[in-house]
């Protein structure tokens, strides 16, 4: 059994718990029966419309369109990913994505385009997407070359490869960043909403990975999308693009949470069952020892992941430092806790169909996308650096007043 009592702790209302223990009851109930890994896509659209069905994909668009709260509520996210993700890695991806690719349409939409896109992705009827990486521009956004032109007075035509795209092959819509010219660098660049039949889009391959996910290639050949489906002001989209991550990097972390938790529980279940030299395996002080850390390792990250989902909800503008903070920690220690649990089960945990082997493949992108380990470092490095100049400045503002 998951341990649920960290919401008691402070960052919690009594709606955020009220949700975690809904959707762990129904997510216990109705996710297993809707997950073939033999067909990810499936799969998905399944999961998708039972989620919509349910009433949980409410939590990752405004009340207006038919969502739960005015805005985001990052608690309820993250604590949505952490109880799909406990569960079953694909349901945490379906959920996720819906947020991810309709969340620069909450921030920075149109009402037209909040209108049009947001509410049938509530109702589960509709499948989001987020295309930003490429294959030369991953990390470093501003090295991105798919580009946007003028196509007339009231259109642009998109151009390029983007990659590494979840939901891609599956989607009804992308949200797709592209060099639109207006400066050099991440300062010219604007976000757009491409609908999936749009002429010119095309699905160049799909993508196999460890732990099956619906991942593509795709690729832009004159691709004419009208002005009115840009996603903000004309090279805005790298400010797009990282306010929406400043909502959704927590929510990764919220997920390797999840992904941790299940793996402590499974592995305190499997020490305290299976016998070694006559006692159980918890017995053993080594057992105890790895216990112990990993237990300390899920405390740790879940106080990271909701001091940033909190402090966001709280007003804050901007959460990066600690955002990225919770992303890194908790996707690193959520890996040393799959493999201590992996280690526990001994064989069993490399056999396929044993719940913590799957654990140990879903968690290793968790590391990579949304910003990679390195990148979040370097993140939290310069926020740093930026904290300490405005100290600076107000010290010698402080100074020179006296």
């Amino acid at each position: 059994m998951i341990d649920a009592s960290f919401l008691s702790w402070p960052f919690f209302e009594d709606r955020h718990r009220q949700f975690a223990g809904d959707l762990n009851a129904w997510a216990a109930r109705e996710i297993k029966p809707l997950v073939d890994h033999h067909d990810v896509d499936a799969s998905c659209r399944c999961i998708v419309r039972r989620l919509g069905e349910g009433g949980w994909l409410k939590a990752v668009v405004p009340q207006v369109y038919g969502g739960l709260y005015p805005t985001f509520d990052v608690r309820t996210l993250c604590l949505a990913r952490e109880t799909f993700a406990a569960h079953e890695g694909l349901a945490d991806f379906a959920f996720a994505m819906q947020g991810l690719g309709t969340g620069p349409i909450t921030l920075f939409g149109s009402d037209a385009l909040k209108e049009q896109y947001l509410p049938p992705v509530a109702r589960g009827d509709a499948i989001a997407a987020f295309a930003l990486s490429e294959p030369e521009a991953g990390s470093d956004v501003a090295a991105m070359s798919t580009t946007a032109t003028p196509d007339g007075p009231g259109h642009v035509r998109i151009d390029g490869v983007k990659t590494w795209i979840s939901n891609g092959g599956i989607a009804d819509h992308y949200v797709v960043f592209a060099r639109s010219g207006e400066a050099p660098g991440a300062k010219g660049l604007s976000a757009y909403v491409v609908d999936a039949q749009t002429p010119g889009l095309s699905i160049e391959s799909r993508i196999d990975v460890i732990a099956p996910h619906p991942l593509a290639t795709l690729r832009f050949e004159g691709c004419r999308v009208p002005l009115a489906k840009r996603i903000g002001g004309p090279g805005e989209g790298f400010k797009v693009a990282m306010a929406t991550l400043d909502v959704f990097r927590s929510t990764v972390g919220a997920a390797a949470l999840g992904l941790a938790r299940r793996a402590l529980a499974e592995a305190l279940q499997h020490a305290s069952s299976r016998k070694l030299f006559g006692a159980p395996l918890s017995d053993l002080q080594m057992t105890q020892g790895a216990l112990a850390d990993m237990a300390t390792g899920v405390d740790s990250a879940a106080l990271l992941v909701y001091r940033a989902a909190w402090t966001k909800d709280q007003g804050a503008p901007r959460v990066t430092r600690e955002a990225a903070m919770a992303k890194m920690y908790a996707t690193e220690t959520a890996q040393g806790v799959i493999d201590k649990a992996v280690q526990i089960f001994g064989g069993l945990g490399v056999t396929k169909g044993v719940k913590v082997e799957e654990l140990y493949r879903e968690i290793r992108a968790l590391r990579i996308y949304e910003g990679a380990t390195e990148v979040q470092k370097v993140v939290i490095a310069r926020e740093l650096v930026k904290m300490l100049e405005a100290q600076r400045s107000s010290d010698l503002g402080t100074v020179s007043g006296q």
